[in-house]
């Protein structure tokens, strides 16, 4: 009775340290797991969230491949099997095998501190050079006639500053500059900041969102909430900071939300799924039939800036990108006619097709 009592017992520990790890790689170890370093060099380096889901995941397939086989135990050529089988047998995009390959390389030289010699050798996944969709400044308009409130303000602040959809979400009301008509965005891709205009169109419309969100703030301190999210460790620095009103932010949720660490209550931003849905159905009320993206308002913010003479260094400053051959993608797809030539066509008389 007491044998099995105690199998029982081990048993279940077995199931819960298991739920304990994501990854779901050796629970018979010791702490600190493989799981626990790799979460807490993630954070110690301040990657965010995002990338901590995506190294994690490409980790977990990568030692799923060598049957959960110690990464210290396999070498360069266990890597190059498995990122030669990603692209040869999955069919990955190129974007994904890149990620898988960072991942690993990242596992061996912070968490294992064990770096890897030079990866050769490995079959590439091809990468489709594809032009990014712009909507013409028409375009923007009968989308944007179709949007409201809050997913009104978010799109225009996407086409006229050049925004991604979480920079756009993210901000805070501090980072908004109604003097200068700047928008500072914190921690971008690559976590870079970076300062972008602010369109005029969209500045009243603005300033009177932020007194509404301002009230219902207030309210909430005033009930004992109010407390936003503060990036990194800046509540341990200022535990009052995450209550003022220039630390909340500017699209914030319908409802409260509730700190898993500190049990605190404010509101976070809003999820970028009910944008999405806005802008989904705002394509297809203006009766477009182009593949319309949050990121497709980017794409034209840069396309037109370049179409109406803007230094390309300028347009490269205001996207953020690091290196400005990415910027240079939009002047190929500026509305010209494939840059500015006239086609032999335009010169017929009209004939057959009348």
């Amino acid at each position: 009775m007491d044998l099995r009592f105690s199998v029982e017992m081990k048993a279940m520990a077995a199931t819960i340290q298991q739920r304990r790890s994501p990854l779901g790689l050796f629970p018979d170890k010791p702490t600190p797991r493989l799981y626990d370093r790799i979460i807490e060099v993630l954070r110690v380096r301040r990657y965010s969230l995002r990338t901590e889901a995506a190294y994690l995941h490409s980790i977990r397939r990568y030692i799923d491949f060598h049957q959960h086989q110690h990464p210290r135990n396999l070498a360069e050529s266990d890597l190059n099997r498995f990122l030669t089988h990603l692209a040869v047998k999955e069919h990955v995009a190129a974007s994904t095998q890149n990620q898988a390959l960072s991942a690993i390389l990242f596992l061996y030289e912070h968490v294992l501190e064990q770096p890897l010699d030079r990866i050769e050798g490995v079959v590439r996944a091809r990468r489709p050079k594809r032009l990014p969709v712009v909507l013409t400044v028409d375009e923007v308009s009968r989308v944007m006639v179709h949007l409201t409130s809050d997913k009104w303000l978010i799109a225009m602040l996407l086409y006229g500053g050049g925004l991604r959809l979480l920079e756009a979400l993210r901000m805070r009301v501090k980072d908004l500059d109604f003097e200068r008509s700047e928008i500072t965005i914190r921690e971008g891709k690559g976590d870079k900041d970076r300062v972008t205009t602010m369109p005029r169109a969209v500045v009243h419309s603005l300033q009177e969102h932020l007194q509404r969100v301002k009230l219902v703030h207030e309210q909430d301190v005033a009930d004992g909430y109010g407390r936003a999210e503060l990036p990194h460790a800046l509540a341990r620095k200022y535990p009052n900071a995450n209550q003022e009103w220039c630390w909340q932010f500017v699209f914030p949720q319908e409802r409260r939300w509730r700190n898993s660490r500190t049990r605190e209550q404010g509101r976070h931003h809003i999820d970028e799924s009910l944008f999405s849905r806005s802008l989904k159905a705002a394509v297809k009320q203006a009766g477009l039939t182009k593949r319309v993206t949050s990121h497709t308002f980017r794409h034209s913010f840069a396309t037109h800036l370049l179409a109406d003479g803007y230094d390309i260094r300028t347009v490269q400053e205001l996207l953020g990108h690091k290196d400005v051959r990415t910027t240079m993608i939009y002047t190929h797809v500026l509305n010209r006619g494939g840059r500015g030539v006239r086609s032999p066509a335009d010169g017929l008389t009209r004939g057959h097709g009348e």
